[in-house]
Parts: structure tokens; sequence; C-alpha cells
């Protein structure tokens, strides 16, 4: 399995693999012919009273990785589907984020990575 990281608003690569939507909500301005979204993984977003605490400050990454990690642990149904919808093939993990270092999604593939079949 590998699994990649890209915004929305990139272009889709021949090496994207399985196109996953980790955001709650769809990106502004984008059509779903442009995005090439091939799943919308809603419910392994960050809940709406995490992302509106976090508000894409670099200062709370680290809390915001652990609260975040807490809330897929107790949303371990639909990190599970996920994961095994992802199997073996390769899978590019989308989000609308402008800081790539400081985003969700990041957390999303660590936890994929680390969850068995």
């Amino acid at each position: 399995m590998t699994i990649g990281l890209k915004r929305a608003y990139d272009p889709p690569g021949s090496t994207d693999g399985l196109r996953v939507l980790v955001d709650l909500l769809w990106p502004r301005g984008l059509s779903r012919q442009e995005a090439h979204i091939d799943v919308w993984a809603k419910d392994v977003a960050p809940s709406p009273a995490l992302r509106q605490w976090f508000g894409h400050d670099p200062a709370k990454w680290q809390e915001f990785q652990a609260r975040y990690e807490s809330e897929l642990a107790r949303n371990e149904e639909a990190v599970v589907a996920l994961r095994r919808l992802i199997g073996d093939k390769a899978a590019t993990l989308i989000y609308a984020a402008r800081d790539v270092e400081h985003t969700h999604a990041i957390v999303t593939k660590r936890v994929l990575e680390h969850t068995p079949l």
C-alpha cells in the first residue's frame, strides 16, 4: 500500500491511484469533474469542533494531532473501512487546506498506514 497526499486544487496524477477526499466539506470552487475524487470519506475528517479549535494555527499542531488521533480511534469502524477499501493499492488522500505541513491528512495517512487490513 502506498498512500500519498495532495491538495484538491492540484491536478490529478497518473500515480494517484484511488483518490480519497478526507475533508468534511467539499473544496470551494472545485467541480466534481475537476476534482477527480473516487471516494469522499467525510467520516474520517476532523469534527467541526476540532477544526474550529485548530483554525490552522501551527502553534496548535502538536495538540491537534493528538486530539484528531483520539477522534479517529473513537471512529475505528470508519478508519478500518477506508483501510480495507484502499487495500494494497495506491491511494492519495485529498484535502483542501493551503498549509501542506499542518493538515489533518498527514495524521489520517499515518493512522491508515498503521491500521491492519
